[in-house]
Parts: structure tokens; sequence; C-alpha cells
């Protein structure tokens, strides 16, 4: 084994994140076509087409066959229309029904869809986090609406942690840099370490998943640096140990157990060998 390349964590200094791309959204189609059409105010909040809800629930019924709804403890989600829409299809309940008494994650035709209402019963909780937005600036695709018209289309989705109702982070006029948003992206990693959870699927974007996973892994093998360092197709799930080997999170390990109960001399033999 090469031990220059493998390295050794503590379990509770690690986290497992499920990264998720959002579905395909009209920004998507209609950029394809044409570039210049990011630039149009008729793709503001880009939502989810048909065919990215099909995508969903593709990627939906992967999750379940891998039995990842019973092991996720959070989900996350950047908060526009499209990755709210990815994040409630792919990781929440079944269909809603009147009369339930927790609110739906999502109300029925939820931002242009057709979509019918989606429960939170049964699943984990999920909270909206500017900090894993795309790019910000210059493109309406990637502008938020305000938080009072997502509540009532998401009412299960926790926006507490948005400090302002209105969009002020993005500009028309500026568009955020490359490394702007990997330093975004590592202050949203160091983030999580405050987060008692230790399974979490974050739903967000192509860009902010490129330049913040390129951070990482440049003195991995070839093959494993090209996987981290390639994009992200819509509705792809990728799945990261992240190691805090530098004391940012706090919490105390589940499983350790601190042995020698009750006290009597342990010493391994080498050792006790050295002591006499």
């Amino acid at each position: 084994m090469d031990s220059a390349m493998t390295e050794l964590y503590p379990l509770h200094r690690c986290k497992t994140l499920h990264l998720v791309r959002h579905a395909q959204g009209i920004h998507n189609v209609e950029g394809e076509k044409n570039h210049d059409a990011y630039l149009s105010y008729d793709l503001f909040d880009a939502h989810l087409t048909p065919l990215g809800w099909q995508q969903v629930n593709n990627l939906r019924g992967h999750v379940k066959a891998c039995g990842l709804p019973k092991k996720i403890d959070l989900v996350i989600t950047s908060p526009l229309l499209r990755t709210m829409q990815t994040a409630v299809g792919v990781f929440g309940g079944e269909g809603y029904t009147d009369g339930i008494s927790a609110p739906p994650l999502m109300v029925a035709k939820a931002g242009n869809s057709d979509h019918p209402a989606i429960s939170s019963l049964n699943c984990p909780p999920f909270i909206a986090i500017e900090l894993c937005r795309e790019h910000l600036g210059v493109h309406p695709c990637d502008k938020r609406r305000s938080i009072s018209e997502y509540q009532p289309l998401f009412p299960a989705i926790d926006f507490s942690l948005i400090e302002n109702e209105d969009d002020v982070l993005w500009t028309p006029d500026i568009r955020e840099k490359n490394e702007e948003v990997a330093v975004r992206g590592m202050k949203f990693l160091k983030w999580l370490w405050t987060r008692e959870e230790k399974e979490i699927a974050i739903v967000t974007h192509s860009g902010f998943l490129y330049h913040t996973l390129n951070v990482f892994g440049n003195n991995f093998h070839p093959l494993i640096k090209s996987e981290m360092h390639k994009h992200f197709a819509n509705c792809e799930l990728r799945s990261f140990v992240i190691a805090d080997g530098g004391m940012t999170g706090s919490a105390a390990s589940r499983t350790n157990y601190p042995g020698k109960i009750p006290d009597g001399l342990d010493l391994p033999s080498d050792v006790a060998k050295d002591k006499h």
C-alpha cells in the first residue's frame, strides 16, 4: 500500500456530502442555442423544464435504490427555483395529501410546473443557504426572488438562515469571478463544520460545484483528480467524504469508546517491556 497517497482520519472528524447539480432548467435549453440568452430577463430565476422533472424522477429512483433517504440527516439547497424544485423532488416525501398536519415541501404547480405537491413527511429537514448559489451577477437566471415569494411555494423549507428578504448579492453589471466563487465555496464548507449532521445532501449549481471542487485533489492520482474536476451534468449526483484536519468542527465521536473500564493494567507488551 502506498501510504503517501493514503490518508486516515477519525470518523467523527468527517462528513459525507452528496453533491447534486439541479436538473435541466429553461436557461440551460436557451443557453445551448445562444449564449447571449443568459442575459435575458425572460430567464429570471429559471425553473425546471419538463425534461428536468423527468431527470429529477430518475435521480429520485436511484437515490431510493441506494438507500440514501434513510442515511441523509439534512438537505441543503440553493434558494433558487430550479435547485429547490430538484431538492424536494429528489429527497422529499411522497405525494402530499390535504389534511396532513405537516406542511408540504412544495405546493402543486410551484414554479411554472405541472408537478403535484410534495410531502415533508418521512424525509430529512430542508434548509436554504445563500452561500451555495450559482455565479452571482449579470445573468438574470441566477437572480433569486424575495423570500416571501418562495415561502408559500415551499412551505417546509427553512429560509431562516437567509438574512435578506430581497436578493442583495446579485448585481446586473458585475459577474462574480471564478476565484471568488471558490472562496465562497470554501466558506460554505467551513460553515458545514458548524452543523452536527454527518451525512448531508447539497443541491446546487454547476459553476459553484466546479470552482469549489477544483480547490481540492491537486495532489491526487490523475484519474481521481479528473473525476473531481469535471463539470456536473444536469441532475448528476456525486458523493464525497470531507475531513476536518484543522479542528474546525467540535463534534464528539458517537462510536469511540474509551476502554479500560473497569481500571486494569493494559499496556501493550512492547510498551510494558520498555517500562522494566
